[in-house]
């Protein structure tokens, strides 16, 4: 029956691209068809701030697969093509050119969009946000064009994207003023002890924080951003402007068909364990997926790359009819000048108690655990690798662990878990490069 059967993804990003690698891989031999509204193959966002935006990794290395992938694998890949209606009833997709297309399956994995400033002057040449690869194409011209090295690059917001723009920006010589609300970079994320380390690696390498402020106007000259104007009063001279405040999931479609989405507190379309959707013939994964948490009402969404990486294919199976249940701790690392870090778990300002550290923090060579009394919900370990697996097993286990043995390097973390100790290497080593988010 599977050959008679048609599987639709929506989105052409990572969660997309690897839900269709899976349904091949599994046996699935019907129709898939993946929809992209941009005009590229899908293609992985982590480089777009970090080494593709840099100039260290070419236009080819972005892509998920070889342009060849999706003709041998039998992937009917309609690009330029958005989806702009569901009718669950008859479970059609209607394109914007009027065409219709059935399914019997559908993966709804259409990401999120960048969050836009509600300031005057966004209509500027010069005003950049960063999600599609053609925005990185511009930003990178304003990076390299002439006169990089004069006026600053101002970025609005310390996040994630942020601060790695802010440090391709330094790399190629350009100056760097960043502008954010928050007392200190990914505030509501790691807290401020995290926060300050990230602060002072940044400030080193040039960066100019404006912390406590936030972005009022961006100001021009002949259509072209010259400068920006903050609520505090200053007014600071740029040759670019870049909005990196964060993403909203696109769910207006799903909102359209009629789907369950989440509160406004979390976003996104609400999905259960197997990444359903409230219509059991449609699935969501990635950035727009908000998924249950137990049994109870809570939901959380993730807008990292390892998600998307893990959810595609957690979604294509449960499509097939798999038993499915998607509950991975959520990851993510980043590489930022000589630091790489990598992030396990869950734990945002206020859901903590304390902070462990586990290693040198003055040289940035540790391993960072946020605890609530004496369980682990979250570990970061900055230039220090092999020590994520037994992160993550700390965070699923729920265990109460002794923090004095937390911090001790000698003290192997699997002992902690109540396993056999093997050997652990906790070793120092230049940031790698590769995929993040």
């Amino acid at each position: 029956m599977d050959g008679t059967r048609t599987f639709v993804i929506i989105g052409g990003g990572l969660a997309g691209a690897k839900a269709a690698e899976t349904l091949r891989a599994e046996g699935f031999g019907g129709r898939v068809i993946l929809l992209g509204d941009e005009h590229e193959q899908p293609y992985e966002r982590p480089p777009l701030s970090k080494d593709y935006l840099a100039g260290r990794a070419d236009r080819q290395s972005v892509f998920v697969h070889p342009a060849g992938w999706y003709a041998a694998h039998r992937v009917e890949l309609h690009l330029g093509q958005p989806a702009v209606a569901i009718d669950r009833e008859r479970r059609e997709v209607r394109l914007g050119d009027g065409t219709r297309l059935p399914y019997d399956r559908l993966l709804l994995a259409t990401g999120a969009e960048p969050r836009r400033l509600g300031i005057p002057g966004t209509e500027l040449a010069g005003v950049h946000h960063l999600r599609r690869l053609a925005h990185a194409d511009h930003l990178r011209g304003a990076l390299t064009g002439p006169g990089r090295d004069e006026d600053p690059l101002v970025i609005a917001g310390a996040g994630w994207i942020g601060l790695e723009v802010a440090a391709a920006a330094r790399e190629l010589g350009v100056p760097v003023v960043v502008v954010e609300p928050e007392p200190g970079p990914l505030h509501r994320v790691l807290g401020p002890e995290l926060g300050e380390v990230l602060a002072g690696l940044h400030a080193e390498h040039g960066v100019t924080f404006r912390f406590g402020d936030r972005l009022a106007a961006i100001e021009g000259r002949d259509g072209i951003v010259a400068g920006v104007r903050t609520e505090g009063g200053e007014r600071l001279p740029a040759r670019a402007v870049l909005a990196a405040i964060g993403a909203r999931p696109r769910t207006a479609l799903a909102a359209s068909a009629g789907l369950e989405l989440a509160d406004e507190g979390v976003g996104g379309i609400a999905v259960d364990a197997s990444l359903r959707t409230s219509d059991p013939a449609i699935f969501a994964a990635g950035d727009v997926a908000a998924q249950e948490l137990g049994s109870g009402p809570d939901r959380r969404r993730v807008e990292h790359w390892a998600n998307a990486l893990h959810a595609g294919p957690a979604a294509a199976r449960a499509m097939l009819g798999r038993e499915v249940v998607f509950d991975r701790v959520p990851y993510f690392f980043s590489d930022q000048y000589d630091m790489g870090l990598e992030y396990s778990g869950w734990a945002p300002a206020g859901d903590y108690d304390r902070v462990v550290w586990r290693g040198d923090r003055e040289r940035r060579t540790f391993v960072a655990f946020w605890l609530r009394g004496r369980r682990v919900l979250a570990g970061l370990s900055m230039n220090v690798w092999d020590v994520t697996d037994a992160v993550q097993r700390l965070v699923r286990s729920g265990r109460e662990v002794d923090p004095e043995a937390l911090a001790d390097p000698g003290v192997p973390l699997a002992g902690l878990l109540g396993e056999n100790p093997v050997e652990e290497a906790e070793r120092p080593e230049q940031a790698r490069s590769g995929q993040g988010g």
